[in-house]
């Protein structure tokens, strides 16, 4: 009797043994191996720069290499599929800017839902764009141009990075709040438009305020308006476009973190501590404003969520009024 109780004791104790052993390889403590963050454009670029700096963070605090790998073409949209399809386990992320959203409004159908595939993690920067004329141009206001437009209906003409951009689309937003009709010019990206702007091929471009900043600190260009509704801290000179006339304008773009729709709540609830804590790192921070002339700020995932739905139906709502032809 006491043999066979024995024999049941050791039973359990060796199951016990067995399940301890095994509870670390189902519940193993996130990361235990490098990371991928993916982001949709061209190495170099400003998304490139945001990637490395959130991922040399990311790196410091997770306790594991934070490998980005740019995956460029179709606005991003490229990058974005790709860490919808990933496996949701927190070691594929992706970077993506306004574009993200912009996407979901000019184009017919995407191979990805741009809320539903995700789970957000936090927003990294935000930053307004530039509204700009050259320096000889006559119009020395935005309320000038405005009133030249209006004076020669579609015979002025606007450049931007290209045809659905976060650009073409402030632009657009601005013709239909001041009631005027200026052609737009799609470029292939902001050097070609501010190459045009400088060769007098369109007289406005709507670009982006840091690449713009040395043109406007140099007297070649003269910015008219930054898009948000404050000035930029990058362009303390420039009004508003608010204070310059169009009120209720307020147009800016952003990037953070995502990763693929079912990671687990603790692993994006541990990414999201992480980078709210490399947002406000006094050696990061300053890096990040630099290199996109805006504002450095996390947030949580629930409030990215909000920010991406709503800047769908902003620019869904755009792209009809302006009539434009969904890609």
């Amino acid at each position: 009797m006491f043999g066979y109780l024995a024999s049941l004791v050791r039973g359990a104790a060796f199951t016990v043994a067995l399940s301890v052993s095994a509870a670390p390889a189902s519940a193993e403590v996130y990361p235990v191996h490098p990371i991928r963050l993916l982001h949709g454009f061209a190495p170099g670029g400003a998304a490139d720069t945001l990637s490395r700096l959130i991922a040399e963070g990311l790196s410091k605090r997770l306790g594991q290499p934070v490998i980005v790998e740019a995956k460029p073409g179709v606005g991003g949209n490229i990058a974005a599929e790709a860490v919808a399809n990933a496996t949701p386990d927190g070691y594929t992320l992706g970077l993506v800017t306004g574009g993200h959203a912009v996407s979901a409004a000019t184009y017919k159908s995407l191979r990805f839902q741009p809320v539903d595939s995700f789970e957000m993690i936090s927003t990294i920067v935000y930053y307004a764009l530039v509204i700009a004329v050259r320096a000889d141009y006559p119009a020395k206001s935005l309320s000038d141009l405005i009133a030249m437009a209006k004076a020669k209906p579609g015979e002025l003409s606007f450049g931007s990075v290209g045809f659905g951009s976060t650009h073409h689309l402030a632009g657009e937003l601005l013709k239909s709040m001041a009631g005027v009709d200026i052609l737009h010019v799609p470029y292939r990206g902001d050097s070609q438009a501010i190459t045009a702007l400088l060769g007098g091929e369109v007289p406005m471009i709507v670009g982006t305020s840091v690449l713009l900043a040395p043109q406007i600190e140099s007297g070649a260009v003269r910015g008219l308006a930054v898009t948000s509704r404050s000035r930029a801290a990058l362009l303390p000179g420039v009004p508003s476009a608010e204070e310059a006339g169009i009120a209720g304008y307020d147009v800016r773009t952003w990037a953070g973190l995502l990763a693929p729709a079912g990671t687990p709540a603790a692993v994006i609830n541990a990414l999201n501590s992480a980078v709210m804590e490399v947002v406000k790192d006094p050696d990061i921070k300053p890096r990040l404003e630099t290199a996109i002339g805006g504002e450095a700020r996390g947030s949580t995932p629930e409030e990215m969520k909000r920010l991406v739905a709503s800047e769908i139906v902003k620019w869904k709502g755009v792209v009809d009024a302006a009539k434009l032809p969904r890609i």
